[in-house]
């Protein structure tokens, strides 16, 4: 039978083991997203940090790196459909049937400043994606660069666009 002093020396051990990969693991997963995300990076970390905090005690985490930059990379890419369903939402308001509906217009302006704050490289990949239609290969073979290239566009390009929904 588990005592009320079992289950409280538990949690103190789960806690400092947190802490411990926290003290040792945060700088370096916030350098390595920041590479990646840009602004975004503390932002994704501190959702790691959140998501790992109430499972700590049921993992065992034998490549802490690892681990952790999947879990960020995982989260990152989360934000970045949410994004998109945003401006699925969006651009369905810049249909002409939508066209008269209140706000339609305000969105549809927001959604053409968003695009055109897009730093060109990341822009061209959007655009050619989200509304042009081509796929990352047919992309790459336009724009004259690889598609692993292309992917890392749209991911700085769809992480820019929730930062500024954000906002």
């Amino acid at each position: 039978m588990t005592s009320i002093g079992d289950v409280a020396s538990a949690r103190r051990q789960s806690r400092a083991r947190l802490d411990r990969l926290y003290r040792r693991y945060s700088s370096w997963l916030e350098a390595r997203l920041r590479r990646r995300y840009g602004a975004d990076a503390e932002d994704i970390v501190q959702d790691a940090w959140l998501k790992i905090a109430p499972l700590e005690a049921t993992l065992d985490i034998r490549h802490p790196k690892a681990f952790l930059l999947t879990l960020a990379t995982n989260l990152a890419r989360s934000r970045g459909r949410q994004a998109d369903r945003r401006y699925e939402l969006l651009e369905l308001n810049m249909t002409p049937g939508a066209a008269g509906h209140a706000g339609g217009q305000a969105e549809a302006l927001e959604l053409e400043e968003l695009i055109l704050g897009l730093p060109q490289p990341l822009r061209d990949v959007f655009v050619l994606s989200r509304f042009v239609g081509l796929t990352n290969l047919q992309i790459s073979e336009q724009l004259g660069i690889s598609p692993k290239t292309v992917e890392g566009r749209m991911t700085k390009a769809l992480a820019h666009c929730a930062a500024q929904l954000r906002r």
